[in-house]
């Protein structure tokens, strides 16, 4: 009898765990074995981290568990260090390696898919690496709200005029999707918050947004990036355009327009870049360090090696001008990872694969609460329409039935009661209070 293909797919986001989505609905017991290894037992929704980090949706479910999700893949949790495709290995390093004191796990594999994702892309930015602060994963996101709302704190208690004008200015870097719907989002719950303070006004707390280019929001239309502009400054965030941050040591932000503001949070989110394992493979990579790919979503020139995503360059058959490749985002991602599992079911069972196409219909911006941008299918919307447009697409995005049902049960609630203003910033360091009581021998209800 035939064994049964090894499957090893790299990466659990949205090619990773779609595609192992597909494999495990598709495939027969007796045809493959499929492993996902990612550092994370989750998938993680992105375009949900804004409304996170708002608190208009509970962390739990921005993300999705790999293992109950994939029952009939093997999850592991670790992190490809290196892969050599030639001998068909991979080495993971997993979470047992460092008590074990190994280096990391070897893994075979007969096919594999490449769907590392992204990193966030940093520059030598003085302070940056020190102070700055990155919107890429849920742990930041709440790590940023619960940050936003300390800063609220000690300007609340501080007598000292710097110290609180530093804690109420808040810099984002970056005017793509992450930047504007963090800096949006956030914007919206700090003033609501800064309401329940006796010595703080809503006008007092300072939001400003530094893009390197001259417009935000590319992917929404110069026109909907203009009402964005124009809707964000109305709100007094103070948007800076064909503006750099040169740096942010001491706690001072100083961009290239020669403003100088001292503040306690730099949000970094000026664009990606590839997974640093991409460089540790004998696959072939573009000049952007991505994997150099076919329209059937193969790596060119290696068989049995397939990616997608934000890790691969895939040639753009819709696009009309020639050599464009896909967009790194979401809706392109999704799509295919449907077509790479079933390219993967066809190789393996010695079918014609086929090349993926997909006319891009448009993006969603939200800009807070029931405000928001969209371009969808040559169609232009703003403000409320857009913000509920926004939402449905999501909602409709989200995998499985069990995060949709409760994402819109927290929206439903949320329309029905005020917004939570709590910071819970001690679960970062979930034993400093255990700590401080091992070492001043009083019981932590006793302070």
């Amino acid at each position: 009898m035939k064994e049964p293909a090894r499957i090893l797919i790299v990466g659990g986001g949205y090619v990773g765990m779609y595609t192992a989505l597909r494999l495990q609905r598709k495939l027969k017991a007796d045809e493959a074995q499929v492993t996902v290894v990612d550092p994370d037992p989750y998938m993680t929704y992105q375009p949900f981290l804004p409304e996170a980090a708002a608190g208009s949706i509970s962390p739990r479910h921005v993300v999705v568990p790999l293992r109950r999700t994939l029952p009939k893949c093997q999850v592991l949790v670790g992190e490809a260090t290196a892969i050599d495709h030639a001998k068909r290995t991979a080495t993971v390093k997993t979470l047992a390696a460092d008590e074990e004191g190994a280096g990391g796990v070897e893994l075979r594999y007969d096919e594999l898919v490449l769907a590392p994702g992204s990193v966030s892309r940093t520059l030598p930015i003085p302070g940056l690496a020190e102070f700055g602060i990155g919107f890429k994963t849920v742990e930041e996101a709440i790590g940023l709200r619960n940050h936003v709302l300390e800063q609220l704190d000690i300007a609340s208690s501080t007598r000292d005029p710097e110290v609180r004008d530093a804690a109420l200015t808040f810099v984002f870097v970056g005017g793509g999707y992450a930047g504007v719907e963090a800096l949006a989002e956030l914007e919206d719950m700090a003033r609501y918050a800064a309401r329940y303070y006796h010595n703080i006004d809503p006008d007092d707390v300072r939001f400003i947004l530094v893009e390197a280019t001259g417009r935000i929001l590319p992917e929404v239309g110069p026109e909907m990036g203009q009402y964005a502009v124009r809707e964000l400054r109305g709100r007094n965030v103070d948007v800076r355009l064909d503006t750099r941050l040169d740096s942010c040591e001491g706690r001072v932000a100083v961009l290239s327009d020669g403003s100088r503001f001292p503040t306690r949070t730099v949000v970094w989110t000026a664009g990606v870049k590839p997974h640093p394992v991409l460089a540790a493979t004998d696959l072939p990579l573009d000049g952007r360090g991505r994997l150099a790919c076919t329209a059937a979503l193969q790596v060119a020139g290696a068989e049995h090696a397939w990616a997608a995503g934000d890790a691969a360059a895939v040639p753009d058959l819709s696009a009309d001008e020639p050599g464009k490749e896909c967009a790194p985002n979401a809706q392109h991602a999704v799509r295919q990872a449907r077509v790479l599992a079933d390219n993967l079911i066809s190789s393996l069972r010695d079918e014609p694969v086929r090349d993926y196409a997909h006319k891009y219909v448009g993006s969603v911006a939200s800009l807070g609460l029931h405000k928001g941008v969209a371009h969808l299918y040559g169609r232009k919307l703003k403000g409320y329409p857009a913000w509920l447009m926004h939402r449905l697409y999501h909602l409709s995005r989200v995998p499985t039935f069990n995060r949709k049902a409760r994402v819109l049960a927290e929206w439903s609630l949320a329309g029905l009661f005020k917004r939570e203003i709590v910071s819970l910033g001690s679960l970062e360091n979930p034993r400093a209070e255990f700590e401080l009581a091992a070492g001043t021998g009083r019981h932590p209800e006793g302070t």
